[in-house]
């Protein structure tokens, strides 16, 4: 079974010509045509903190479907955190992960069942603060490997800037971290902020990073992607 995967901040659906356009987020998503997509700030900050893309416009026009874990009735997600997935994709269980936190951050888990095989997929948005990424990656460890084993995925932006250090060290010899590239600034990106990782079940295909003419003016980062495969 193969698989694509992508993780992008959209930055509250506002580009770099400081305009808010939901539309150009989904047209830079159907670009990518990732099987399940980690979004990150895809909720206004205040208020009701209500979705940046209207659900009526995923329903609509694209492939997807929100994954909700249902604590607010204005948002998908939680602290921003929402992921989307194929429609014909079951969504079996969600949950958020409680973290550690000094900023309003979070992380959304789901378990998933694609064509009988089951797995788990978190998005997050890690902390500024090095001290306080390094607890929030130990509690979504500690929280993918709770229950059943099953093979799993975590991505978002994670804001380290270390390659391999840093809050990374974090994840065991049970997981494997992908740097799909440089995806921050948009504009000329210098840092490997977005990250994807997996347990040792899967297949790294491929992975890189979606730089399109509206991805380049979407958001303040790129969004990444990788392709995997599990093996029967």
């Amino acid at each position: 079974m193969m698989l694509t995967f992508a993780s992008y901040n959209i930055h509250k659906g506002v580009g770099l010509d400081r305009r808010r356009d939901p539309e150009r987020i989904l047209a830079v998503l159907r670009e990518i045509d990732a099987d399940i997509i980690a979004l990150q700030e895809a909720d206004r900050r205040f208020g009701a903190r209500e979705a940046v893309i209207p659900r009526q416009a995923i329903d609509d026009h694209s492939p997807w479907k929100p994954v909700s874990p249902g604590m607010r009735s204005a948002s998908m997600g939680w602290h921003g955190n929402v992921l989307l997935v194929r429609r014909d994709i079951d969504v079996v269980a969600v949950s958020v992960v409680p973290l550690p936190t000094l900023e309003p951050r979070g992380a959304v888990c789901a378990e998933l069942d694609v064509g009988g095989s089951r797995l788990r997929v978190v998005g997050m948005h890690l902390d500024l603060s090095g001290l306080r990424r390094r607890h929030q990656v130990d509690a979504v460890c500690a929280h993918v490997g709770r229950g059943a084993k099953m093979p799993a995925v975590m991505m978002g932006d994670f804001n380290e800037w270390s390659a391999h250090g840093g809050a990374l060290r974090g994840f065991s010899d049970g997981f494997r971290v992908l740097a799909p590239g440089r995806s921050f600034p948009a504009r000329r990106p210098v840092a490997h902020l977005d990250r994807i990782v997996v347990t040792r079940d899967w297949t790294v295909e491929q992975a890189g990073v979606h730089h399109s003419a509206l991805a380049a003016i979407g958001s303040d980062h790129l969004p990444v992607w990788a392709r995997l495969t599990l093996p029967a």
